[in-house]
């Protein structure tokens, strides 16, 4: 048995940058982190010969080709598993439509367990580059690349996304003291509102493509993760909350469904309660709500917005990791 333990993320600027409608022009870029809610895949052998996928669902079948699940298909196709093979997942965080990249962690996590299962190993690079292949290149899937990155990587990275497909994740460098205190002063609210990324992406993607003035938005948000970047090297957090203010500003921009009437009223009720800046995590039109704000207001943004969910976080140093490995006495 393989056990793989894969964090989820926070994405904090540059969002949208790296969506090939743009960084095939001109480079983009994001600082994202990895967090303490994770993913965990397991992989066991099966003695029937059978493949046993178990996530919302469970399917039992005797080949690849019948898997309706097309991450763990393509991943499987990848790998050429073809038979006797048992795929489990639990997830820390409700795992679709959240904002925090659960789908590309639950891809990383699951080559990084098959890779063990065959007895290897595979470097963070390719871990994110093939989780990239799967969800872009095999399943169509209309997204960007920082989400499987971060979550090969893990830590505090300044991720660019390069015109000739390639990415440079880089970590940021700024002391404990000032990840500390930049945790102290970040909350994370669960709206509640669930929704598909795809769609929200697939419109981002269309109109980054046709419009100017897109295009002009997702440059100001790739300078805002540059500076937002060299601002935390300087272990200076001061200007990050309006930087995510700015940041939202500029995303609310990109596509109708990125935000709503009721969305607005949060954050303009955070704002009111002492909340410097934020935005929605992920794709937008649900999911985690990201805050900052100076510890003294916290109590007062938590009773500002009594509807949503208040989820303590802190940030994860790692990427997929192994966590556990058993011998069965056989090879796979």
């Amino acid at each position: 048995m393989i056990i793989t333990r894969t964090p989820l993320r926070i994405s904090f600027a540059g969002g949208g940058s790296d969506l090939p409608a743009f960084y095939e022009q001109e480079q983009g870029a994001v600082v994202s982190t990895a967090i303490d809610k994770y993913i965990y895949i397991t992989v066991n052998p099966k003695f029937d010969h059978k493949i046993r996928a178990s996530y919302s669902v469970t399917e039992i079948v005797d080949s690849v080709d019948e898997l309706k699940h097309e991450l763990i298909r393509e991943a499987l196709y990848l790998l050429d598993i073809r038979q006797g093979i048992e795929i489990t997942s639990i997830s820390d965080i409700p795992s679709q439509g959240t904002g925090l990249g659960s789908s590309s962690s639950y891809t990383v996590g699951l080559l990084n367990a098959l890779y063990a299962y065959k007895g290897h190993m595979a470097g963070a690079e390719r871990l994110a580059d093939e989780a990239c292949h799967i969800e872009i290149d095999r399943c169509r899937k209309p997204i960007g690349k920082q989400d499987q990155y971060i979550a090969a990587y893990g830590g505090l990275q300044y991720i660019r996304f390069n015109p000739d497909g390639s990415v440079f994740a880089d970590p940021i460098i700024c002391s404990s003291a000032t990840r500390k205190r930049l945790e102290s002063r970040l909350l994370l609210l669960y709206t509640g509102l669930t929704r598909s990324a795809d769609g929200i992406l697939a419109e981002q993607g269309q109109v980054t493509r046709s419009s100017e003035d897109k295009r002009a938005s997702l440059r100001r948000m790739v300078s805002l993760a540059g500076e937002l970047c060299e601002a935390l090297g300087r272990d200076d957090i001061d200007a990050f909350g309006e930087i995510l203010h700015a940041g939202w500003l500029e995303k609310r921009k990109l596509a109708s469904s990125i935000s709503n009437g009721q969305i607005d009223k949060w954050y303009e009720r955070a704002r009111a309660a002492g909340a410097i800046g934020g935005k929605l995590l992920g794709a937008g039109g649900g999911g985690f709500l990201l805050l900052y704000a100076d510890p003294a207001h916290h109590t007062d943004i938590y009773r500002a917005l009594p509807e949503l969910q208040p989820t303590p976080f802190k940030f994860c140093p790692q990427g997929s990791k192994i966590i556990y490995v058993e011998e069965h006495g056989y090879k796979p």
